[in-house]
């Protein structure tokens, strides 16, 4: 059965499946009613609950699992493998509630023509979203399956219990799943409430297991969408114009076409590339033709000395993010400050790439894009055919971390593919153009004014953040490159002010702890010179790095130690439990250092609805040069339930290195004529020999808890940390990020 067949049943499909679609029902409503889940039909009026995760977006089962004939089980998610683990904690649970070996399933991931639709793999919400779905669906397959068997065999269902792939009876018969899988008996809708397994009996869930997806990367099997190669395939490199907004004036492309191995110049509008039958003919051709090429001057960015200083000034909305207050309190000592964020870039090691192919009026697209069926809408817009006449399949890339360029290549190659039909066609961007083109993390600033009273308690909390949005994805063919340079070029739509609970450049700027006045403010700038999108954490990594450098500012102004001070105003318990977790672990005391050497903490509750995370670290700060370089860092983090220990805490030390990275080195730089960051030596990251000596993490396990969201939860807490324990150092604060050396010498005065 195809994934449409699955969306669009027939009707004698349906007919042919009938008895077993009575049967599973009936059945599964009889095992609930025995665990006290089901207690008889629901009054008609009221409105049926939620199903959990992604299993609203997408009801039936067998969109999320199918079983063959031969048993072979084969699960789907929408979401995509990014290096965060995805596939083996996707695996576990649904091998945890099928009763099967995880070896065994076939897990296909975020592909439009097989998968269902769970929109981006973004604000670490794949375990909320489609693990939540994933567990539920298997965990009423297994029921469903052991309800065949019951019917068969003519048996109560009390009496059968799943295990390894089969329905086994008490005297030992068992009947194995493949078997008991017969035409449409899976293509139901999940049902609310499931029989979900307890915790004391997984087998799977809440141990190490290894990834699923690292023995190619280590060992360099071809593994990226970068490392595609498909017969009779062709190679392009696109030619950008020196700024955004130019267009093509003029063109001699003749001597590019002869050269060798030249296949074709694409020049749609203003869109202009080569494709090659080799990779480095391509890049011969495009240095050619960007010589030839003759283009409008574009935009011209502002002068950068005093650039984010002046977004007060800037044309700005104010949307309330958060607002009480309560009578009878005084303020008699109060803080005030302001902290900056420049832009940033992802820092995809790998460059963006892109295969497309053109055949029988289709267009497939491998792309490391995170969002295959918003990335499908957006092309097919731009291309001007029907979205079904587009396929986005998610491979992975080297790198990515947001929205990245994924997707202005893959609709790059997705427009040159148009030009060569029957070749698929492979684009990469050159480094420069990515660093170049990519969409960047915003640039921020915000204001903290918050006060004590004479006990020392926090009674006061003003905040204001000026930023534009943070997300730009596609959706619509105007968040593509491509789209802007065609002859009827698609616009960019423009940006709005948003206030959710998950938050944009206003995630996690509402402190967690318990303040009795409070006023956080977003200035929005709807429009920004650089284009700008979603980076990790959004804006909880500039917001957490306020709010945490604030508290230990204000422990210092109470007399109070950081990590007390925090206790003191943390109602929370889980909150608590990390912070006290983190401050063991790490030691955590007042006892003098080695000159140079301090001690920082953070703690931050991801978009104050998914993982608790709090750290503790110890750096050096050289005074000679400024250099600071961490030495060790302890952290705890509640991610809800645990499916994988191992790969909660790969997430965890690698957003702890990532942020450090941002936080000690990285910053987008230009001038009036264009970005000057274009490589690794404008623009330096962490390297190896820069990573802390140790790194511990402590994974507080809740089971029977809701799966948290993991992968971005340390990306606030770092800066803070870091930016605290520099304070602890060298008694100097520092506000504006990067803590490059040079900038942390200017600081402290050397």
């Amino acid at each position: 059965m195809t994934h449409s067949d699955v969306k669009n049943p027939t009707r004698r499909g349906v007919l042919a499946g009938g008895g077993s679609l009575v049967v599973s029902f009936a059945l599964l409503s009889q095992v609930l009613a025995q665990e006290g889940e089901v207690q008889g039909a629901s009054p008609p009026a009221e409105p049926r609950p939620k199903l959990p995760g992604s299993l609203a977006g997408d009801p039936f089962l067998d969109a999320w699992i199918r079983i063959d004939g031969n048993g072979k089980v084969s699960v789907f998610t929408g979401k995509a493998e990014l290096g965060q683990g995805v596939k083996t904690a996707i695996i576990q649970v649904a091998a945890e509630e099928l009763e099967i070996d995880p070896a065994t399933i076939r897990l296909i991931t975020a592909d439009t023509g097989q998968t269902p639709n769970e929109g981006y793999t973004a604000g670490s919400q794949s375990m909320q979203n489609s693990g939540t779905a994933i567990r539920h669906a298997a965990a009423q397959v297994r029921d469903i399956l052991i309800g065949q068997a019951a019917a068969r065999w003519q048996v109560p269902i009390d009496q059968l219990r799943a295990e390894n792939g089969r329905v086994i009876r008490a005297d030992g018969q068992a009947l194995d799943y493949g078997s008991l899988v017969s035409a449409e008996i899976l293509h139901v809708e999940a049902t609310p409430q499931s029989r979900l397994k307890p915790a004391d009996r997984f087998r799977h869930m809440g141990k190490s297991m290894h990834r699923v997806d690292i023995p190619a990367k280590v060992t360099g099997a071809p593994i990226y969408v970068q490392d595609m190669r498909l017969p009779g395939m062709v190679h392009a490199r696109v030619v950008r114009p020196p700024r955004p907004g130019a267009t093509l004036v003029s063109l001699d492309s003749a001597e590019v076409e002869r050269m060798s191995g030249v296949v074709a110049v694409v020049r749609n509008g203003s869109f202009l590339a080569v494709v090659a039958e080799r990779e480095f003919q391509a890049i011969k051709a495009m240095q050619v033709l960007e010589m030839t090429a003759r283009w409008s001057e574009g935009t011209k960015f502002p002068k950068p000395d005093g650039f984010i200083q002046s977004f007060k000034n800037l044309p700005s909305q104010q949307g309330v993010v958060a607002e009480r207050s309560q009578d009878g309190v005084a303020a008699a000592r109060t803080f005030q400050a302001t902290f900056t964020r420049p832009y940033q870039i992802h820092g995809s090691i790998g460059p963006s790439c892109a295969v497309a192919l053109l055949e029988n009026g289709t267009t497939t697209v491998w792309s490391h894009t995170q969002g295959v069926y918003p990335d499908r809408a957006a092309i097919s817009e731009m291309l001007r055919v029907p979205p079904e006449q587009v396929r986005v399949i998610h491979v992975e890339g080297s790198g990515c971390y947001g929205h990245n360029g994924a997707d202005d290549a893959a609709a790059d190659a997705a427009l040159i593919a148009q030009a060569m039909p029957g070749r698929p066609v492979r684009l990469q961007w050159m480094r420069e153009q990515e660093h170049v083109w990519e969409p960047y993390g915003p640039a921020m600033l915000t204001e903290v004014r918050a006060s004590l009273d004479q006990a020392g308690r926090i009674v006061e909390w003003n905040y204001d953040l000026w930023s534009n949005t943070h997300t730009t994805r596609p959706g619509p063919a105007g968040s593509l490159i491509a789209a802007h340079s065609l002859p009827t070029p698609f616009q960019p739509p423009p940006a709005k002010l948003s206030i959710t609970p998950s938050g944009n450049g206003d995630r996690n700027a509402v402190p967690l702890y318990a303040i009795p006045n409070m006023r956080v403010i977003w200035h929005f700038l709807p429009e920004m010179p650089l284009r700008v999108s979603a980076l990790r954490a959004l804006g909880a990594y500039v917001n957490v790095f306020a709010i945490e450098s604030t508290m230990d500012e204000l422990a210092l102004m109470a007399n109070a130690d950081p990590v007390e001070f925090r206790l003191r105003h943390m109602e929370d318990p889980r909150g608590r439990a990390v912070i006290e977790a983190a401050a063991a672990d790490f030691g955590w005391s007042n006892d003098p250092l080695p000159e140079g050497r301090g001690r920082g903490f953070a703690f931050a509750r991801y978009k104050n609805l998914a993982a608790y995370l709090a750290m503790a670290l110890e750096l050096e700060v050289e005074r000679e040069t400024g250099r600071a370089r961490i030495i060790r860092v302890a952290s705890a983090i509640d991610s809800g339930e645990v499916v994988n220990p191992d790969g909660i805490r790969n997430q965890t030390e690698g957003g702890i290195i990532q942020a450090a990275s941002w936080t000690l080195y990285e910053a987008v730089t230009f001038e009036e004529n264009g970005i000057t960051s274009i490589d690794w030596s404008s623009y330096p990251i962490m390297r190896f020999g820069s990573v802390p000596e140790r790194i511990d993490v402590r994974i507080m396990d809740r089971p029977g808890e809701p799966f948290l969201g993991t992968g971005e939860a340390a990306q606030g807490p770092t800066p803070a940390a870091i930016a605290n324990a520099i304070r602890h150092a060298t008694g100097k604060r520092l506000y504006d990020i990067p803590f490059r050396a040079e900038n942390v010498k200017a600081a402290i005065g050397v």
